[in-house]
């Protein structure tokens, strides 16, 4: 029930987001990509019919299930699923190291690397043109 006040039933069960889904043109460019360019790790890839299970993860934390387009109204949202906001965030312990990595394998970046008060950051689109952030936190 939403709206309501929340019970501590309810608080105790919600433990973490565990896939956001990315919809995608096709199953084994995303794979590509986020696998070889953003060094994401394969979790699984499940036939469904004429469908697939695609997960993929960049290490502890929430992963990707990538959602291959069907519908008109899903193409159309591919690349766009933030409205051209960063919607994603792929946070690095070594910024220097990724981002040479990706900009090797041909990653856009939208601008040069900056400092932060919160980190190390620049803004980079995904092979469909979403809008991520590659950030090296601040330490504490």
């Amino acid at each position: 029930m939403c709206g309501g006040p929340l019970s501590s039933s309810i608080l105790i069960a919600v433990r973490s987001i565990g896939l956001v889904t990315l919809v995608v043109r096709d199953y084994d460019e995303a794979i590509r990509f986020y696998v070889e360019g953003l060094g994401f790790t394969l979790v699984e890839d499940l036939p469904q019919g004429d469908k697939r299970w695609v997960v993929v993860s960049a290490g502890q934390g929430t992963s990707l299930l990538l959602a291959q387009a069907d519908t008109g109204l899903q193409q159309a949202r591919v690349g766009d699923q933030t409205g051209g906001r960063v919607g994603f965030f792929l946070n690095t312990d070594d910024f220097d190291r990724d981002h040479a990595r990706m900009v090797a394998f041909g990653v856009h970046f939208r601008e040069e690397p900056r400092d932060e008060v919160y980190g190390r950051v620049a803004v980079f689109e995904d092979l469909y043109g979403n809008r991520w952030d590659l950030l090296q936190p601040a330490r504490a």
